[in-house]
């Protein structure tokens, strides 16, 4: 069988497990990864990677139980395994924290974390500016790790790496059978997709390793992550603000915030501070189209818009965008380049 060239724009998260997706499944697929940024220059880099689904209010519910459930089992199952520390995956503990009751008390994803349960009245004692709580047991992924893991996993079944800012789908199709677009926030000029947009996010990186539990507010704007290499604190959510620059007010309110929750943080050395833009959209964009160039159809099959949500949903969706690049192989092969 022909070799079909396949390549993926975007290194980040989703781009690296949609490349391994495909050049493990599809072995008559050669996959290259195009990218401006790789690790430990990407958004993913700086995230604290805890898998916490939202719900996107227009893809349906079911598509997103299997992305999580996906995601979830392909992390838990490297956890489980001697990979679990080169890859940095790991399970964690901890509390999801609300100032007002949620509509809903039980989200789709409790199904698939461990131990999901309401926070006692006890419990709740230590947070008395909150009115519910969740405990469970989820999993930490830490793209510091992760990524360069993943990396390595792609190399070991062929695939190639280039280090190169994508500007033009149309010219790289003159040189592949199919392309893959995960290119996150960049997606906003490459295929000129006006629904993605930056939600910037600040956090702190501070020593406090007697802290081994995460605690989040519901809100999104307040957690502790504590990780292989230090504890994450934030954050911000800033919608369409492109900066990267430290805030040093956004840092002085992440501390306050985060020491109110945890009092013990005020005696934790700060160890660093991180920026990075969240590459948002009201649902993710996990479709095929086609472009068309000199006589030929070549699949495009797109993976981006994850938000805060990239770990999280990584592995499930890269699933769906190989289904979608198998089904456009098999309905319209690939036609030689003359």
């Amino acid at each position: 069988m022909k070799r079909v060239k396949v390549v993926v724009v975007g290194a980040g998260v989703v781009g690296l497990s949609t490349a391994v997706c495909v050049a493990e499944t599809l072995p008559h697929c050669s996959v290259t990864v195009i990218a401006e940024k790789f690790s430990p220059d990407t958004t993913g880099d700086g995230a604290a990677g805890i898998l916490l689904p939202r719900e996107f209010p227009d893809i349906p519910l079911e598509r997103q139980r299997r992305w999580f459930k996906e995601s979830f089992d392909h992390l838990l199952a490297i956890a489980d395994s001697p990979q679990a520390s080169d890859a940095g995956v790991y399970l964690s503990s901890g509390y999801h924290i609300f100032k007002e009751i949620p509509c809903d008390k039980k989200p789709f994803w409790s199904e698939f974390v461990f131990g999901f349960r309401y926070m006692t009245d006890r419990e709740m004692k230590r947070f008395p500016n909150h009115k519910f709580g969740q405990a469970f047991t989820t999993l930490k992924c830490e793209c510091l790790s992760y990524l360069p893991w993943l990396e390595k996993r792609l190399r070991a079944v062929g695939g190639q790496i280039i280090r190169e800012k994508v500007t033009d789908l149309h010219k790289l199709a003159l040189n592949y059978d199919a392309i893959m677009n995960c290119s996150g926030l960049g997606s906003r000029f490459l295929v000129n997709d006006e629904e993605v947009y930056p939600v910037r996010g600040q956090m702190l990186k501070v020593s406090a390793p007697w802290l081994k539990n995460f605690i989040r507010d519901g809100d999104g704007n307040t957690y502790i992550y504590p990780g292989i290499r230090y504890v994450s604190i934030g954050g911000t959510r800033q919608a369409n603000d492109w900066r990267l620059e430290v805030d040093e007010e956004d840092s002085e309110g992440i501390l306050e915030r985060c020491c109110r929750l945890e009092p013990s943080l005020r005696a934790a050395q700060v160890m660093g501070e991180w920026v990075g833009l969240r590459p948002s959209r009201a649902n993710p964009r996990v479709e095929r189209q086609y472009l068309h160039v000199q006589g030929r159809q070549v699949p495009l099959v797109h993976n981006y818009g994850h938000g805060s949500c990239g770990v999280t949903l990584s592995w499930g969706t890269a699933l769906d965008a190989l289904e979608l690049l198998r089904q456009s192989l098999f309905e319209k092969p690939p036609q030689a380049r003359l």
